[in-house]
């Protein structure tokens, strides 16, 4: 099995650039379990998957591929490229909503552990909210990277188009309460190191991630 460096984060914290970009330099593979939550509320919204709901729901049904290059990184479920589909503010909306359902998250962490252990790859650069204690809390690496909310909300800004940013700080806040219900994404658990990037730029934060990755490994 590759292995895993894990980096959770709060949206805005710059997780998803900075682990790409780590993934990139390192030659590893990127792996955006985020990625997976949107696509289920795709399918739900779809109709290709009814709500979650059931404490016991195993969503063997559930079509989805995705990329682990970080140079070719696309979303795909029943047969569709849904890449930029899952970053519709619709989606955003809803995904919160079906990543709260516990057995929800039992299944993500198993097709996480499985697009690792299946990809071939000397290593894996996983990111989402709850990777360093649930998903891989045995990881060789395990980061948290955080920044404030004024910092944060200012970097989606700057991701989404005029008519969108009237709802952005209320779905980033949203998103914030309701995580927060099921891991501590601001504080790092024993063993997780903590990468501060509110006054780091962008190539800042990558070497600080690189640094703690290569003497971890």
């Amino acid at each position: 099995m590759a292995e895993i460096v894990a980096i959770d984060g709060p949206a805005g914290s710059g997780k998803s650039s900075v682990s790409k970009e780590v993934a990139r330099r390192l030659g590893f593979g990127y792996l955006d379990t985020g990625a997976a939550y949107r696509a289920l509320s795709w399918a739900v919204a779809e109709g290709h998957v009814a709500k979650p709901e059931a404490a016991d729901e195993t969503f063997d049904g559930f079509d989805y591929e995705i990329s682990l290059n970080p140079d070719d990184f696309w979303v795909k479920s029943y047969g569709v490229d849904i890449t930029n589909a899952i970053r519709l503010p619709k989606i955003a909306e809803s995904v919160s909503a079906v990543a709260g359902v516990p057995a929800v998250r039992r299944f993500m962490k198993k097709l996480t552990r499985d697009l690792v252990s299946q990809s071939e790859l000397g290593g894996v650069v996983v990111e989402g909210r709850d990777i360093t204690t649930v998903v891989a809390p045995d990881a060789p690496v395990r980061l948290l990277l955080t920044a404030s909310e004024e910092v944060r909300l200012e970097r989606r800004a700057k991701e989404l188009s005029p008519e969108d940013l009237a709802t952005l700080r209320q779905q980033v806040l949203e998103r914030d309460k309701s995580d927060s219900k099921v891991v501590d994404f601001m504080k790092p658990a024993d063993g997780v190191d903590l990468v501060d990037t509110t006054n780091l730029d962008f190539e800042q934060s990558v070497q600080a991630v690189l640094s703690i990755i290569r003497e971890q490994l």
